[in-house]
């Protein structure tokens, strides 16, 4: 795995975008968290005129072999289905990146299903046809990690060429919500019990067989030692190429764009590697599964909206990204007192 030359966001412009945007029409903090989104990004460009170009959402897909113990109300074959809809233009990501013209990609990262290898949309970086069941093995090995983060780190690289400046990452993966109870567990020192959630439809009592098939992963493996360990014993392909996505957004000096409970557990997985990725990152929404909001918390980061969903796919990126659109435009198109011919608060 690379190392990654993630510099730290210069603070340097913060007075002068503090003050071009309290001069503008309106009381001074009257925009509330969009002013606080305008400077993130025009500290993250480092200039007074931020720009949201071409932005993209890529979609990691990959299966669990954790799912075999149970832990999902779906069979296994709904990933390479979804993965279908998805190339075919029917699911809710879909729907949303239309309507807020966001270009998108699917990534097979490791599902358990042979994709024509010419499809369109479609990028291959298979690790592997699902990861193992962790339960009873480490999910992946060292190499496989490697190849997750290397590799969606050169996906992000050809992105940024084409003149992106800002990118978001969804998932699929039946299963996946358990790998991310693990990874935020351990990475935040939280008890399981409340890292633990419904997933796609648990019921009640299905969600009590989860939690103790995890708690027996967890009483097998305990808590590794290193981020890169932890993401191998307990991570999906999927978990981990967003993880690599992540550090080379950033390294690229991208905005960045998190959405739910498993693009979370990536950034964790990022975070620990490098915490500087934090800088570059805006949290898109609080999903409706459990543990996401402690998850926020304990990384003190307030999410744009909570709309109590909880579907992945990119989907909370997608949505929050009209708010982001609205924080550049503001201080980029919005008057000023002295151009309005306005008089200042006396």
């Amino acid at each position: 795995m690379k190392k990654y030359n993630i510099k730290a966001v210069d603070d340097t412009l913060l007075p002068a975008l503090r003050n071009k945007i309290d001069g503008k029409t309106k009381p001074v903090g009257a925009l509330g968290r969009l002013e606080q989104v305008a400077v993130q990004i025009g500290l993250i460009q480092n200039t007074l005129e931020p720009r949201l170009i071409r932005p993209h959402i890529l979609v990691f897909a990959a299966d669990h072999g954790i799912a075999s113990e149970g832990v999902s109300a779906y069979p296994q074959e709904v990933t390479y289905q979804m993965v279908m809809n998805f190339l075919h233009g029917g699911a809710a990501i879909n729907v949303f990146c239309r309507q807020h013209g966001i270009e998108w990609k699917v990534v097979d990262a490791g599902v358990d299903h042979d994709f024509p290898k010419e499809i369109d949309g479609l990028v291959h970086i298979k690790a592997g046809k699902g990861t193992a069941n962790f339960k009873v093995e480490p999910a992946m090995s060292v190499a496989q990690a490697h190849f997750c983060i290397d590799n969606s780190a050169n996906l992000v690289k050809e992105v940024a060429r084409t003149g992106c400046t800002v990118i978001g990452f969804g998932d699929m993966g039946i299963g996946n919500t358990s790998s991310a109870a693990m990874l935020m567990s351990v990475l935040c020192n939280i008890p399981l019990e409340f890292c633990v959630g419904m997933g796609t439809g648990l019921d009640d009592d299905a969600l009590q067989r989860k939690k103790e098939v995890l708690q027996e992963a967890l009483n097998k493996h305990g808590k590794p030692n290193t981020p890169l360990k932890t993401l191998t014993t307990y991570g999906g392909f999927e978990i981990a190429q967003i993880a690599g996505s992540i550090l080379q957004a950033a390294e690229c000096g991208m905005i960045i764009l998190i959405d739910g409970f498993i693009a979370s557990s990536a950034f964790l997985v990022a975070y620990a590697i490098e915490p500087k990725v934090k800088d570059y990152c805006i949290f898109c929404h609080q999903s409706h599964e459990h543990g996401h909001q402690l998850l926020l918390q304990h990384l003190n980061a307030e999410p744009l909206v909570n709309l109590n969903m909880r579907l992945g796919e990119g989907t909370g990126a997608a949505v929050a990204y009209p708010i982001v659109q609205s924080a550049v435009n503001f201080i980029n198109e919005m008057a000023s007192f002295e151009s309005a011919g306005i008089a200042t608060k006396s």
